[in-house]
């Protein structure tokens, strides 16, 4: 199976589209490449031959793919669709520099680093016609599909999610936002949440942060949600879900899809493309998201307050 080489801090990759949308090879980030091989099967529905990519280093051609400027980019009718994989911070600037060019957007999670920009850009986007989509595969793990399933139909008393990690590299933002995977896990299991308090230590000689955010459901029921970082600490998340019923104190262990992570979320970026995905289901992940970076944004303000 052949593979793309791995960019790190790549800023764009963009698809140069015969027919139909979407993409023949691209490279999602600094850890997720997607093979070319894999994708020609996948997306029989794409019509791709051609793939550039836009970065602020001068890159070599990598198996075909020759680098551009965001100017020529932005500017050519043959390019349809941009990928945004840049640090966090940079996202905003990016995403509206495409849809004002007319370009549909991918954009890896967060879409920007506020609730209220958020919203513009997809005022943006509805008012020219676009699809702008926000990558969220931690949605689509197999472990995370195994716990909705186990949390389904039970009455939540309390809960916590603490997740920990390396330290945050310049760029990232504010840790609710940098996290706001773990938020989104939150929301799509208890449904939509309110921000009672939130803290955040920082020892910044260690690398260390806590982010220590506390939540309410719509009837109440206490959520903590604690984001801890440091140079060398494991990657991890550990819950403990009290139900009515029953204690969750571990995420329960799965298989690995068959179809990865990058590749499922680029199949359902290529459906919307091709008009096949619901308008219900369109709205409802728009309001997940604002709703999401909605919450980020109180919990940075309380953390600064």
């Amino acid at each position: 199976m052949k593979w793309l080489s791995k960019w790190p801090t790549s800023c764009c990759i963009y698809a140069n589209m015969e027919n139909n949308f979407g993409v023949h090879k691209a490279t999602i980030s600094s850890f997720k490449t997607i093979a070319v091989s894999y994708m020609k099967g996948s997306l029989c529905v794409l019509k791709s031959h051609q793939s550039v990519c836009v970065d602020r280093r001068n890159l070599d051609n990598q198996q075909g793919v020759s680098q551009i400027s965001v100017e020529e980019a932005v500017s050519r009718d043959d390019i349809h669709a941009a990928f945004i994989c840049t640090e966090n911070e940079s996202h905003q600037d990016y995403v509206r520099t495409f849809l004002q060019a007319g370009k549909h957007v991918c954009v890896e999670y967060p879409m920007t680093m506020s609730y209220q920009a958020a919203v513009e850009l997809w005022d943006l986007a509805q008012k020219k016609g676009l699809v702008l989509h926000e990558e969220h595969i931690e949605l689509l793990t197999e472990d995370f599909k195994e716990l909705k399933r186990a949390v389904q139909g039970k009455i939540l008393q309390e809960g916590t999610l603490h997740f920990t990690g390396g330290a945050l590299k310049a760029g990232f933002g504010f840790p609710a936002f940098s996290g706001i995977a773990r938020l989104t896990w939150l929301v799509e299991l208890f449904g939509k949440l309110s921000v009672s308090a939130a803290t955040l230590e920082e020892e910044p000689a260690k690398g260390y942060s806590k982010l220590t955010a506390k939540l309410l459901t719509s009837d109440n029921r206490p959520l903590t949600w604690v984001e801890e970082r440091q140079t060398g600490l494991p990657r991890a998340k550990n819950i403990n879900f009290v139900f009515d019923s029953c204690t969750l104190s571990e995420i329960p262990a799965a298989p690995r899809g068959a179809v990865g992570l990058f590749m499922q979320d680029l199949i359902h970026f290529s459906a919307k493309l091709a008009g096949q995905v619901s308008p219900s289901q369109l709205q409802g992940e728009k309001e997940r998201v604002l709703h999401c970076l909605e919450l980020a944004d109180k919990i940075q303000q309380l953390c600064q307050s």
